[in-house]
């Protein structure tokens, strides 16, 4: 496979490998390509993560254990306020 990279990209490229961290350009093409696949993962458990959440949350409501919205807040404020002394003017 040939792969042309913009003048841009080669620069970076390029900045890597005077940097002295990798021989050459593939390392720095593989490197970036771990990265990538670094951030998928992290973004699939951080979905996954939401996605429970969200059932949490439907099964709660179903069950009809969650509040208004307004209630929520005040719940919130008055535990800010007992926990760190958070007053409600901002």
């Amino acid at each position: 496979m040939q792969i042309f990279l913009p003048p841009e990209v080669e620069a970076l490229v390029q900045h890597q490998l005077t940097s002295g961290k990798y021989q050459n350009a593939l390392e720095v093409i593989l490197a970036g390509i771990k990265l990538l696949e670094q951030q998928e993962d992290i973004y699939q458990g951080r979905l996954q993560e939401l996605q429970q959440h969200a059932r949490i949350g439907l099964e709660a409501s179903q069950r009809g254990a969650v509040v208004d919205g307004s209630t929520a807040i005040a719940q919130i404020r008055a535990n800010l306020r007992s926990r760190y002394g958070v007053s409600d003017e901002a």
